[in-house]
């Protein structure tokens, strides 16, 4: 693991532990076994949804996009703004909200599933 992503452990302590896991060359960043955010090339992105976009768009933060065969593919995660990593309640408050566009989002493929087979 990256100094930069051992080092969010310290960033979200007031949030709640979190754990790192390698995934596409980077890593997933998980509380309570759900992933609310990614790290690649060094840069954290956080899970976004409806409810939070309007957090990220009115920051100017960029979506995490990565080329596939030619193609960019844009993930539900969008960069984090540069204060969080000064402000651990700042940190803790934009974690929050992505872990429950997270939960929202797991939320929904249980629902997707039930209805395929019920």
């Amino acid at each position: 693991m990256s100094e930069y992503t051992d080092s969010l452990r310290d960033v979200f302590e007031l949030f709640g532990p979190i754990t790192a896991r390698r995934m596409f060359g980077g890593h997933g960043i998980y509380h309570d076994d759900l992933m609310f955010a990614l790290v690649a090339d060094e840069t954290l992105y956080l899970k976004v949804d409806a409810h939070n976009l309007g957090d990220f768009e009115r920051e100017g933060l960029e979506p995490f996009a990565y080329d596939k065969g030619g193609r960019v593919v844009q993930m539900s995660y969008y960069q984090a703004p540069e204060e969080l990593f000064e402000d651990r309640e700042l940190a803790a408050a934009w974690a929050r909200r992505s872990f429950e566009a997270a939960l929202r989002a797991q939320a929904g493929k249980r629902k997707k599933k039930s209805m395929s087979t019920g």
